[in-house]
């Protein structure tokens, strides 16, 4: 038997990581860990913790790069779980979605995408409990399967809707450990506020709400409160043909600034949950910390400045078809269904930047089927990001079809 199967089948290396990162036809393969005891020895020491730092690293190299795609990455994982010291360099192994176009730990859903290639996604609509879930496609050709990413849910409120949003496929609530953010819209539905439920790495101030109270002290850290940091503000609109013409989509991301996306351009990228519940939570060994103070953590960034604002995003203009008597769009087979749904984002020239950065495409969003929807994304936005921002879509009460 070589070394890498005998990593993989060792009892206890493939931890469960149900709240997130998970392929919808392997959902229940993977070991449930349910004594915390187990976990924390785990962490502390391992048989395997005492190997050549040398040695250690080539294999998990080789194991790294072997692994491509989903569902075989599930391996990458299962050594990041192993012990502390396999852990530590798993996280130097794994590049961010930015440069190796993969999606392998939740944290990568908080990371921009690739610069040069569109993340490929899809969502799925179930209409009967108000839930969207977000799929990393595994197959081109099908969204039948796919790994699964991001859950939400929508809970309509007197005033607003929200959309809560969850690293968990089951448990998509703000009493959850995995609750990272949400959606909220204004009464008209025309105005919607992206909220991260971690401290973003730019210093974003927390908003004033009434969730900003601790959750129930069984479920997290009594010293981690449910805050609400707006990250995205989006608005839909009408033009000026009314009914008849597409609508107007705009989108400010508080947290990026208007030169990422010209080249060499730099956008903000977590590498870790700051102050994060997900990192105090018993069953996630991967995020454990040793400490959440604040003198661990990195110096945070400070918000764009005036002399470099922040990115404006606006829907690209379609033309209009005299054959088919439509509005139209090239998604280069992406999109199948017309729907006033669909859209792309570019940098808006209020951002002063380039015409090639005006046309490139960041995010594109359509339907393909029965509440069956692809969503690509790139650089400087993240997958949690892309998927607020569709989330609006379904909501917008602007219907111009």
């Amino acid at each position: 038997m070589s070394f890498r199967n005998m990593i993989l089948d060792r009892k206890g290396f493939e931890v469960k990581f149900g709240y997130g990162m998970r392929s919808r036809s392997q959902s229940h393969c993977d070991v449930n860990v349910t004594d915390s005891s187990l976990v924390v020895d785990g962490l502390k020491q391992s048989c395997w913790a005492n190997m050549p730092p040398e040695l250690l690293r080539d294999v998990l190299l080789r194991i790294e790069a072997s692994e491509d795609t989903w569902p075989a990455r599930k391996h990458v994982v299962a050594c990041a779980g192993v012990c502390r010291s396999w852990r530590e360099i798993m996280k130097e192994i794994v590049k961010p979605p930015q440069t190796s176009c993969k999606l392998t730990f939740p944290i990568s859903l908080k990371q921009p995408g690739p610069r040069d290639s569109l993340i490929q996604c899809y969502i799925k609509r179930n209409r009967s409990n108000q839930t969207y879930y977000l799929f990393l496609s595994l197959n081109q050709a099908s969204t039948d399967d796919g790994k699964f990413l991001l859950a939400a849910r929508k809970c309509r409120r007197a005033t607003h809707t929200d959309y809560i949003i969850s690293l968990n496929y089951d448990d998509v609530s703000r009493g959850s450990s995995t609750y990272i953010g949400k959606l909220r819209s204004n009464f008209l539905g025309t105005k919607f506020t992206v909220y991260d439920a971690h401290p973003p790495i730019f210093g974003a101030k927390v908003a004033k709400s009434r969730t900003t109270r601790l959750v129930s002290l069984k479920q997290v850290s009594p010293r981690v409160p449910a805050l609400n940091y707006p990250i995205v503000h989006v608005s839909y609109d009408l033009n000026v043909l009314g009914s008849r013409g597409p609508r107007i989509m705009q989108c400010v991301m508080d947290s990026i600034p208007a030169s990422a996306v010209e080249p060499g351009g730099v956008a903000p990228t977590q590498t870790r949950f700051l102050h994060s519940r997900i990192d105090t939570s018993p069953s996630i060994p991967f995020f454990r910390s040793k400490s959440t103070r604040t003198e661990n953590l990195q110096p945070v960034p400070s918000s764009p400045s005036q002399n470099d604002g922040m990115l404006v995003l606006r829907n690209k203009a379609p033309r209009w078809h005299e054959q088919l008597q439509c509005w139209c769009l090239n998604f280069n087979g992406r999109v199948t269904v017309a729907s006033v749904k669909n859209f792309q984002l570019v940098a808006s020239p209020k951002n002063g930047v380039s015409e090639q950065a005006q046309e490139n495409v960041i995010l594109q969003f359509g339907k393909v089927g029965k509440d069956v929807f692809t969503m690509d994304y790139q650089y400087p936005i993240s997958a949690f990001e892309a998927f607020a921002i569709c989330l609006s879509s379904f909501d917008t009460k602007i219907a111009c079809e």
